[in-house]
């Protein structure tokens, strides 16, 4: 089946650049492009579209608090949304994550980190780009409040894996340093999540680098 995406920007030459990426792919559609984060919102809750893709400055409503709306805790049943950025080391992206995106990517990174994003994020697994993850992560965690529950919480191994995601490895890449199996990883990281209290993994990463345990 054809991973739906919403496009929300508001450029029209970036909406129609992502498009033609995105299009370019067999297993990819689009449904949809808002301008704005307000008709971002109300398509998003109308369309349910698999994967949002939403820029971060944008008039009316921003990014984070598109995010927020459609993905934030007290969302029943949460979208899944990349936050786009053009800059690898901006806090509105760090806000975003927090706020229950599973990932974000750079406008200038390429199609196929565009494509892995919006890929990773339909099937559950999303994964931010590891170099921009660990260098934002690193940057900004001195500043900020850690969040989660303790690390005793954690079994020694639960410790591993959390470490692990937080480096942007995948399940399966995880699986193969670990030595163990890639059902048990995923058994690990729902472990991770439901005693932490976090939602995704780029919140189980944000919780590793602020509470240092990498």
């Amino acid at each position: 089946m054809s991973i739906s995406v919403l496009l929300v920007d508001d450029q029209p030459m970036v909406r129609t650049g992502l498009r033609h990426i995105l299009e370019d792919q067999d297993d990819i559609s689009v449904v949809g492009e808002a301008a704005d984060g307000a008709e971002a919102i109300e398509m998003a809750r109308k369309l349910r579209p698999d994967v949002c893709l939403v820029d971060i400055r944008m008039p009316r409503v921003d990014g984070i608090e598109v995010t927020r709306a459609l993905a934030g805790p007290e969302v029943a049943d949460p979208l899944r949304v990349v936050v786009v950025t053009t800059f690898d080391l901006d806090e509105y992206v760090y806000n975003a994550l927090r706020g229950g995106a599973v990932g974000f990517v750079l406008k200038d990174a390429g199609p196929g980190l565009l494509v892995e994003a919006v890929r990773a994020a339909a099937a559950g697994d999303a994964l931010v780009s590891p170099a921009i993850t660990v260098r934002l992560l690193r940057q900004l965690t001195e500043a900020l409040t850690p969040v989660g529950k303790p690390t005793r919480q954690l079994s020694d191994r639960e410790v591993e894996v959390a470490c692990a995601v937080a480096r942007g490895r995948t399940n399966q890449e995880i699986a193969t340093e670990l030595f163990i199996s890639l059902s048990t990883v995923k058994g690990h990281v729902a472990a991770i999540q439901a005693k932490l209290g976090l939602r995704n993994r780029v919140a189980i990463a944000a919780w590793a680098w602020e509470n240092r345990v990498m």
